[in-house]
């Protein structure tokens, strides 16, 4: 099976194109009025700590979301070791220390995918808590890093 294919449902996989070419083996495209925006040329800076943990919590969803449904032992054990080895080297330290206080009170639920991405939709929703930020509903984890939302906005 091609990697670009999604094992369990022989479809393109969001994650692995970009946009343009997935809307294209999706059969669909931009309606043909639509013009792509005018490229300028920016800087690219070093991420700051509000960027940093946006970019981080949409790259550790969307590799949860991929994790196999039935992990074998030695990939359940990875993604636990993932965990642990990226909280002692995030680059923001107070976040880095809460995460690790964090996952010794709550450790990596890796044996299912389910099971993975309830468990980072919960620590993520602690972080929300403790920042005052709006808590995320973990039944909508698959659509928001996944499928995309049911109303077709990701289309």
């Amino acid at each position: 099976m091609p990697s670009h294919l999604n094992e369990e449902e022989d479809k393109p996989c969001r994650a692995c194109s970009d946009f343009k070419t997935w809307a294209k083996k999706q059969n669909k495209s931009k309606p043909p009025d639509v013009k792509p925006p005018p490229v300028t040329e920016k800087k690219e800076c070093p991420l700051d700590k509000d960027e940093l943990g946006r970019q981080t919590w949409g790259f550790l969803h969307s590799m949860a979301a991929y994790f196999p449904e039935k992990p074998t032992h030695a990939q359940s054990n990875d993604m636990n070791k993932f965990f642990n080895i990226f909280a002692q080297f995030y680059p923001c330290e107070p976040c880095a220390l809460d995460f690790k206080e964090d996952i010794a009170k709550h450790p990596p639920k890796t044996k299912s995918r389910n099971e993975l991405v309830k468990w980072l939709c919960d620590r993520h929703n602690t972080v929300n808590i403790k920042l005052g930020k709006p808590v995320f509903d973990c039944s909508k984890v698959n659509e928001r890093w996944k499928d995309g939302w049911l109303d077709g906005s990701c289309d």
